[in-house]
């Protein structure tokens, strides 16, 4: 799996592999940018988990992603998952 794109004037191309897929239910994957700055090696890659729970009316969607070297980054990749589950939810709302 590739993403290619350009933030913040630099091109990158992510790239990582789908780890598990329960349909409708689990998907993970792992996942590394170059932007990182780190070498493209496995233990530089994170683990993104994301679970879909049925809450009655609802539904419930946790996500973890692992590897965060440092606080900072920890809080970037929170404050990036935030916009994309708040985009996903206005979505599925409409």
């Amino acid at each position: 799996m590739y993403r290619r794109g350009i933030w913040q004037g630099k091109s990158y191309e992510d790239k990582g592999v789908i780890l598990t897929f329960a349909q409708g239910n689990a998907l993970s994957y792992s996942h590394f940018s170059p932007l990182s700055g780190l070498p493209d090696v496995p233990e530089n890659y994170h683990t993104v988990s994301i679970r879909l729970s049925d809450e009655g009316r609802a539904v419930r969607v946790s996500l973890n992603q692992d590897n965060n070297l440092s606080e900072e980054e920890r809080d970037h990749s929170e404050k990036n998952w935030e916009m994309v589950l708040t985009a996903l939810k206005k979505t599925v709302e409409e």
